[in-house]
């Protein structure tokens, strides 16, 4: 399937079709632009920006403790180090004392701290700064199937508990009274932003990934007048965005994850125009 897209994306007439790393780079776009939006709609929704800000921050912590048990490529200790951050969070939540923002702030600076004294060991921190600014460009055939099984994982999540997380988003106590587990929805949701989050930042990078999930979604809830119109906005604004992008950062010869992101602010400043007429 995959290399069928190959072959028609080498049928377009721009020369950047021709090279096989920029077809990749925008399947992975293809890809990833309805995870984000879908995922962003109720983060936004439910404030969450920090926490996935904090996510993808923490991942260098991830990628510390893949080092230390010798793990060649360190995706599933980041992975599992996610999603245990996510459940702690969401449990520090709901017992702490402290403001969300104050619980999140604390995870952030503790998490970013360890991972960059971890992977400065020896004075080696150098070659994991890819992982800062990512590079969409690398990303290889089998990489493009691992995010084919994510954006599958995300659509049967979306369909199962969809209806839960918006009522739990609006009125929690509403939700309760219906015998839903909002603290156990909210924990399946913080989960599963901290996976798509986590598998992107190879590409994507830890310092602007966060932006990806939040200005689409920010900029459709500014035209929707509707949750079906807002999901579909975010939708085109993401795949928009990220085309846009990347071949933008072909042809300006820059970081295709920074400039998806500086495309995506333009988008964000045009609805706020278009919402005021």
């Amino acid at each position: 399937m995959i290399a069928s897209w190959h072959q028609l994306i080498a049928l377009l007439p721009w020369d950047w079709a021709q090279f096989g790393f920029m077809r990749q780079a925008l399947l992975a776009v293809l890809l990833l632009a309805p995870v984000f939006s879908l995922l962003g709609c109720l983060v936004v929704n439910n404030q969450m920006a920090f926490f996935s800000e904090t996510i993808g921050h923490a991942a260098l912590t991830g990628i510390a403790l893949g080092v230390l048990v010798g793990l060649g490529n360190p995706l599933w200790a980041m992975l599992l180090f996610a999603a245990l951050l996510a459940v702690g969070v969401t449990a520090l939540r709901r017992w702490s004392a402290a403001s969300t923002d104050t619980v999140l702030s604390l995870v952030m600076a503790f998490c970013v701290a360890l991972g960059v004294v971890l992977l400065s060991r020896g004075g080696g921190f150098a070659k994991y700064s890819r992982y800062l600014v990512g590079d969409l460009l690398a990303v290889s055939p089998s990489e493009l199937a691992g995010l084919v099984a994510l954006l599958l994982g995300v659509l049967l999540a979306w369909v199962w508990l969809f209806n839960g997380w918006v009522l739990a988003s609006l009125n929690r106590s509403v939700a309760s009274s219906r015998g839903l587990g909002v603290w156990g929805l909210e924990a399946a949701f913080a989960v599963l932003v901290a996976v798509a989050v986590t598998v992107s930042i190879p590409w994507i990078g830890v310092l602007v990934v966060n932006s990806l999930l939040i200005l689409p979604a920010a900029a459709a809830r500014n035209l929707a007048r509707g949750l079906r119109q807002y999901l579909l906005l975010a939708l085109l604004g993401g795949w928009l965005s990220g085309v846009a992008g990347l071949l933008l950062s072909y042809y300006w010869n820059t970081a295709a994850g920074g400039t998806i992101v500086l495309f995506s602010m333009g988008l964000f400043l045009l609805s706020l125009v278009l919402r005021r007429r």
